[in-house]
């Protein structure tokens, strides 16, 4: 038995009907009260009525009784309003606070299913039944993931944002930056965005060759011999820069080639954040005013220097392409990057609009193409837009993978079907 189930059986009052305590007092439970998941009781708030007595406090779950005094709660001041232990075995006495054991108090059937799904060996354990879930639980569902998804993005923005003395142009290009990475080169990209950090880059907002020169320079890109004109201009101008900024080189191992197509390198990704901060002073300004997702995405459409037209590395010429940002990474930025600060500084500054713009942007999107979401399908679980991508992706991550199953709506859904 797990303490997480009986947490479960508690809160989604699954326990019979008819609780006793142990000293054979009946229990009428007419709330549950608060799940907290912070330190104190399990539940906060609850009102029970105990006999003839109505009472108002906290609920502490246990497997065990002797878990009380296991866990040092008699020392504990949080746990001096509890009104009831909530125990599977009552192996020892606790005075002055009543219990209730609920072994053979629930439905076997619920913990079988339970451990089964959290031993399945399964990509998630639900897969058999989850393509019977009705519609109207799916989207319901979908809809709350959403937003914990981007409860989570707001938390880490937030995070960058006090990193950067609240500096709301700096953590967007943080995260802009992080987000040029496609998985592969993420963390290089959001380290190098924290060496070379865009206050930096501004004072040479009007030279796109200068601007170029750091990123490629901070990098570790230029730290070669080069033939070709454009290189040794880059060269040539971060040495002076780097002596006037005091900059930081990153070794070149950082950076990873392989397995990636070449619009996707990082020489490619680096030349277009340079053309980015060369064309907008204050990009979260120019963001916030557009009221359509094209206009958005046209933000991004900027030219990158013409030397990248015939390359994809240094010294390598390809055969001619221009290197804009292509749809499919446009949309990564503004999902990944965009959406979230936007999100994060509508709540900062209560502004609801701001949110309703940004989920509205999500659910104009078309579905994200990954790996977890391919999986989804085959399981019979499409998605219409980026929002229920999104949220899908918060699903497998927060929940499927860790086997939160007892957290998940799908899991209530799934328990009646044969």
């Amino acid at each position: 038995m797990k303490e997480e189930f009986i947490n479960y059986l508690w809160e989604n009052r699954l326990l019979s009907k008819d609780l006793r305590t142990v000293d054979g007092e009946s229990v009428q439970v007419i709330s549950v009260g608060n799940r907290n998941y912070d330190a104190g009781p399990d539940f906060l708030d609850a009102r029970i009525s105990i006999g003839q007595t109505l009472w108002v406090g906290h609920v502490e779950v246990h497997v065990s009784a002797s878990d009380w005094f296991r866990h040092g709660h008699q020392y504990d001041d949080a746990y001096k309003n509890v009104i009831l232990h909530v125990v599977y075995c009552n192996d020892t006495e606790l005075l002055s606070i009543p219990t209730v054991e609920i072994k053979n108090q629930f439905d076997e059937s619920i913990y079988e299913r339970y451990t089964g799904f959290v031993k399945s060996r399964r990509w998630i354990p639900c897969e058999r039944f989850i393509a019977g879930i009705q519609q109207f639980t799916w989207l319901s569902w979908l809809e709350r993931i959403v937003v914990e998804r981007l409860e989570v993005e707001v938390k880490d923005v937030f995070s960058t944002l006090a990193a950067t003395h609240f500096d709301w142009e700096e953590t967007l290009y943080q995260r802009i930056m992080r987000y040029c990475g496609l998985k592969v080169n993420n963390d290089a990209f959001e380290r190098l965005a924290r060496l070379l950090p865009l206050r930096i880059l501004r004072k040479h907002i009007d030279d796109p060759v200068q601007v170029a020169a750091m990123f490629f320079g901070c990098a570790g890109f230029l730290d070669q011999e080069f033939t070709e004109d454009y290189p040794v201009l880059l060269q040539r101008e971060f040495k002076v820069l780097k002596s006037k900024f005091n900059l930081i080189v990153m070794p070149r191992v950082y950076w990873k080639f392989l397995r990636l197509r070449p619009p996707n390198f990082p020489t490619v990704r680096l030349a277009q954040m340079a053309a980015m901060v060369c064309s907008y002073d204050n990009f979260l300004s120019k963001l916030q005013a557009v009221d359509d997702l094209e206009s958005m995405r046209n933000l991004f459409n900027v030219e990158v220097d013409t030397y990248w037209d015939t390359h994809f590395l240094f010294e390598r010429p390809s055969k001619e392409k221009k290197k804009n940002f292509g749809a499919t990474a446009t949309d990564i930025l503004i999902i990944n990057a965009v959406i979230p600060v936007l999100f994060s500084y509508g709540i900062y500054h209560d502004n609801q609009e701001m949110k309703n713009k940004s989920l509205g942007f999500l659910s104009e999107m078309a579905p994200e193409d990954n790996v977890v979401i391919r999986r989804f399908e085959k399981l019979g679980v499409s998605a219409c837009n980026a929002q229920q991508t999104q949220a899908l992706l918060q699903l497998y991550n927060s929940y499927c993978r860790r086997r939160k199953c007892l957290n998940c709506r799908v899991f209530n859904a799934i328990k009646t079907i044969d």
